[in-house]
């Protein structure tokens, strides 16, 4: 399973027209995606996370502008896509950040609304409504987790996802360079506590006057890095074969000497 992580700056001066075009080149153009499996983008780099005052006027709709670029993009390169998040205004008005993975063929294979809005020098808890159920769905035949940012501080979600059986988990995030070894230290955690393979996708660049971290990474159950990229745009590339995580599992079997567990259930609040 060959995954593509893809860095990108969402600059204050920059347009959303002007992004999704400029990302839209960017991946069409990028002819080793062909191989991928998995293409995976960071979190609001539409809108861009810290553009807080311009939230409502960059929300769409769930099949809005973004959806329908990255469904270009599964099926011009044949991969499954994590399309990052974007700020989605639901029926009722409200705003979500949500995340979307599309299947080859531009199909709907899980959506999730983040859980755990930040609050920390950010507006997002303020003017965003948080999900309440996990996004599970199978991306390149392995049972897959969706997550955003600041979930990973929150290793409970991690285990109502392994509850109903997954073997990866992708994050989206725009994480500050400020707090990049809390950004290790947690992707690292997630990955071994619950023995899965952790793929996670940051932002970079500077937006409203905060620099995000970048170093996208993969990580094993065993804790090992298999891939870090740096603070720059652009693409990292990782192979992960799904069989070690499974072995894994089964050879230091840990989540079945748990002693307390919750109630399996969709549902999280």
């Amino acid at each position: 399973m060959q995954i593509a992580l893809l860095q990108l700056a969402s600059p204050d001066h920059e347009s959303v027209r002007d992004r999704l075009a400029r990302v839209d080149r960017t991946v069409l153009a990028e002819r080793a995606l062909r191989d991928v499996d998995l293409l995976v983008l960071p979190e609001m780099w539409t809108a861009g996370y810290f553009s807080f005052e311009q939230y409502a006027e960059r929300a769409e709709p769930f099949e809005g502008p973004t959806l329908a670029a990255a469904r270009t993009w599964a099926t011009a390169v044949q991969a499954f896509v994590h399309v990052g998040s974007f700020v989605e205004v639901d029926a009722a008005g409200r705003l979500h950040n949500t995340s979307v993975v599309l299947a080859p063929d531009g199909a709907l294979v899980a959506e999730y609304r983040k859980v755990h809005l930040f609050g920390y020098g950010s507006r997002e808890s303020q003017l965003l409504t948080p999900g309440d159920s996990i996004g599970v769905g199978p991306v390149a035949g392995a049972p897959t987790g969706v997550t955003t940012c600041y979930d990973l501080r929150f290793p409970e979600l991690y285990r109502s996802l392994v509850d109903e059986g997954v073997e990866q988990v992708v994050v989206c995030a725009a994480w500050p360079a400020a707090r990049l070894e809390h950004w290790r230290l947690f992707t690292s955690a997630r990955a071994v506590e619950q023995q899965v393979n952790l793929i996670a996708c940051n932002a970079v660049g500077e937006q409203q006057g905060v620099l995000l971290g970048g170093h996208s990474r993969v990580v094993a159950p065993t804790g090992e890095v298999i891939v870090e990229a740096g603070a720059d745009e652009g693409f990292t590339y990782a192979d992960l074969d799904p069989t070690l995580q499974r072995a894994f599992r089964a050879e230091f079997p840990a989540l079945a000497d748990r002693r307390w567990s919750a109630t399996t259930t969709k549902e999280y609040a």
